[in-house]
């Protein structure tokens, strides 16, 4: 059990800045230069998919526990978070959702229900595309088959971390994570914010752990220089000395 511990505890810090780093930019071999990162929005636009927009309120529920899976959502603005209830009410929250992220996916492999709730946690955009539409252009479009391809599996091994975070690690440690991957951090040297923005019962819903924590930790992180507040909460790259520490 012990080795089992150990060998998990440096899965984990051999992968965390893998899952920090910003999805949004990448590396040309050999160049050192950023390139833009694959645009799924505007790829849906110039091939043609049939699809539409739906604009939904802050709390509004985009789709509910147990719901039809018919179709498939990707965020242009704002926010969505995904939770799941069981059968005496309790909630947890499995994810929180930006721009430039889907939902809905599960429909595409064979899932007749939706598995839990999202719920836009800002004004959120989200276009919809319907599961024929999308399995087409998935079969007539290799490029973008493979970045989808690639954000799944990519979603999975998150999932995975998440799972493993909440088996060995401590609430500090969680919400250091959770704060990080919020900022979706990356190699940015200046703070990033966390966006979309979210509350305290937020996170604590997230961490699994109680507000009253979560405020505790935020301060101690602010005091040691890890986080701050300008025009929003701004995450610092040190933080991820919390992450890491033993």
């Amino acid at each position: 059990m012990l080795e089992q511990q150990r060998f998990v505890k440096i899965g984990i810090k051999r992968q965390e800045d893998k899952t920090i780093a910003s999805p949004r930019k990448k590396k040309s071999k050999g160049r050192g230069k950023e390139e833009p990162a694959f645009d799924a929005l505007a790829f849906l636009h110039c091939a043609g998919v049939a699809r539409r927009v739906a604009l939904f309120r802050k709390s509004q529920k985009i789709y509910s526990q147990g719901d039809a899976a018919t179709s498939v959502m990707y965020i242009q603005e704002g926010g969505v978070k995904l939770s799941v209830v069981n059968e005496v009410g309790k909630e947890a929250v499995v994810a929180i959702l930006g721009p430039a992220d889907f939902l809905g996916e599960g429909c595409l492999a064979g899932q007749e229900f939706r598995m839990g709730t999202a719920t836009a946690i800002v004004p959120t955009a989200v276009l919809i595309v319907e599961k024929n539409e999308m399995m087409r252009v998935l079969h007539a479009e290799h490029e973008l088959s493979d970045r989808f391809m690639s954000y799944i599996l990519t979603r999975n091994i998150r999932i995975e971390e998440d799972l493993i975070d909440q088996l060995f690690n401590s609430s500090e440690k969680r919400l250091a994570r959770t704060l990080l991957l919020l900022a979706r951090y990356g190699s940015e040297s200046e703070p990033q914010k966390v966006r979309p923005k979210v509350s305290q019962e937020l996170l604590a819903e997230m961490v699994g752990t109680t507000r009253s924590r979560v405020n505790f930790f935020m301060n101690k992180f602010r005091k040691l220089g890890f986080i701050r507040y300008n025009g929003g909460l701004q995450v610092h790259s040190s933080l991820l000395s919390v992450v890491l520490h033993e």
